[in-house]
């Protein structure tokens, strides 16, 4: 009966040490996490919000077109690069994914939501933004749970525990509607 019990225990200790060692295996990220705006490298600070769905970006001057006989997206984005503290302006382009409705406070707004490449950490991650003028808000990305569930565990409590660090080899997780985890809700 001893015998028993001191196989459970070590059975036990054996399988909390994997769960432990998997959890620290990824890397754990801060609620406010310096990344990078690929391809230009631009570093901004990105609020992650669990309460937030979708991602969002600071865009100015947003205008959708047609081109090659799909809808796209025309926006510039305006950054103070907190690596070197110069402003940064650039126009971009992007195919629009789809339209989106936000619900809050202050009522309806539909948005334009595009893909864009971030870096975070050693990793890119292609992810869907919702573009939306943050001139107002204290941080200009804000990162919800459907990047997040990419990116790994969350601390509350810290802020930039990690630093972007990507360059022409790092890996790129490439976005895909269909892997989106289900349970994380819907618009």
């Amino acid at each position: 009966m001893q015998r028993l019990g001191m196989r459970s225990i070590i059975a036990s200790s054996v399988l909390m040490a994997l769960f432990s060692t998997n959890l620290l295996a990824a890397e754990t990220l801060g609620w406010i996490e310096k990344i990078e705006i690929q391809p230009w490298g631009v570093e901004a600070k990105a609020k992650l919000d669990t309460g937030a769905l979708t991602s969002s970006m600071h865009a100015e001057d947003i205008e959708r077109f047609e081109k090659g006989g799909e809808e796209w997206v025309r926006f510039s984005v305006d950054f103070e690069d907190t690596e070197t503290g110069e402003q940064v302006s650039e126009q971009i382009e992007r195919p629009l994914l789809r339209d989106f409705t936000a619900v809050g406070a202050g009522g309806r707004d539909k948005r334009s939501v595009v893909v864009m490449t971030i870096c975070v950490g050693d990793k890119l991650y292609e992810e869907q933004f919702s573009l939306r003028d943050r001139d107002n808000m204290i941080y200009p990305i804000l990162l919800g749970r459907r990047t997040i569930q990419h990116l790994g565990p969350v601390d509350v409590t810290k802020t930039f525990l990690t630093e972007a660090q990507c360059d022409a080899d790092t890996e790129l997780v490439k976005f895909n509607p269909d892997e989106d985890d289900p349970d994380i809700g819907v618009d």
